[in-house]
């Protein structure tokens, strides 16, 4: 397996972050949703990663926007037949580290109570709940997270 920082704007990516969208329509309405869109993934305070198979085939990806005070975890995703063998904390060690890289300490996120693994997989790699922050409106199928990374 083979993590790093690429475009987004790559059919097999697009197609993993289609599967997301999909997936999210599925456990919330579109008003708690807070996706980045495709333009979005491509600015210059983003990075994207993409974890890929022995073959090179796309399985993961994930990115961070780096604002002023703290970076934002968003678009985290593997494709089902990929889960468990731990292509997601690596994708995640890789968005923390290039957050570090850019002189930044905290890194937020935002998911939603409907995704019980995702919240397991967060507590678990140190991410605690926190108060919402940034542009979010206070909702119920919000929760917030954070984490200091050093």
């Amino acid at each position: 397996m083979n993590i790093a920082i690429e475009t987004p704007d790559q059919p097999e990516v697009i197609q993993l972050i289609a599967d997301l969208d999909a997936y999210q329509d599925s456990l919330y309405p579109a008003e708690s949703r807070y996706a980045l869109d495709l333009t979005s993934l491509k600015q210059p305070n983003v990075r994207f990663a993409v974890a890929r198979d022995v073959d090179g085939a796309a399985i993961g990806c994930g990115a961070v926007v780096l604002y002023d005070e703290y970076a934002e975890l968003k678009r985290m995703y593997v494709a089902p037949a990929q889960r468990g063998i731990g292509v997601a904390g690596k994708v995640l060690a890789l968005l923390e580290a290039s957050t570090r890289e850019a002189g930044l300490d905290t890194l937020m996120l935002e998911t939603g109570p409907s995704q019980p693994d995702a919240l397991g997989f967060y507590g678990r790699a140190g991410y605690e709940r926190c108060e919402r922050y940034g542009d979010y409106r206070d909702d119920p199928l919000s929760v917030f997270m954070k984490k200091h990374l050093n």
